[in-house]
């Protein structure tokens, strides 16, 4: 059986960090995500439940706040539920197995964030230099190749 979602859209809100009894880290958030259209058509706007867990969750809570643009990979999950009424419920989420970044940030300091991936949760990547400045000039030597 193959269940695989991916997913790219906007955070609603702040991913929410909280831990387990047993002090496992889980985040949850709402990606917003649009749906394909064309001109004749109203753009339309999905709301999509993600749920993230240990490093995955740690990560998404470091570097991602309301607005930033992630990619989502992960399983479609139906979770039933009772609500304070009593009445059975069920809802989607997606149960993310990694989350990259959707967008390069300007940081100050002219410094931007590389398009990195979470790599099965944990934070990849970082701030990355850009301009002429992260380069090193090198030495020609005499010239000759050593082979």
């Amino acid at each position: 059986m193959l269940n695989t979602i991916t997913l790219m859209g906007r955070l609603t809100r702040d991913p929410e960090l909280r831990y387990t009894q047993a002090q496992t880290p889980v985040a949850s958030f709402t990606l917003a995500v649009d749906r394909d259209y064309s001109r004749a058509e109203e753009k339309q706007t999905d709301f999509i439940d993600i749920v993230a867990w240990r490093q995955t969750a740690e990560f998404v809570s470091k570097y991602f706040v309301k607005g930033s643009m992630a990619v989502v990979n992960g399983r479609l999950q139906i979770r039933e539920w009772t609500d304070r009424e009593g009445n059975k419920r069920r809802s989607a989420e997606v149960v993310a197995e990694n989350i990259y970044f959707g967008e390069s940030k300007r940081r100050e300091g002219g410094e931007s964030r590389s398009d990195a991936r979470s790599g099965g949760g944990y934070g990849g990547g970082g701030p990355a230099k850009s301009g002429p400045s992260s380069f090193t000039e090198l030495d020609d030597g005499d010239g000759e190749l050593p082979f």
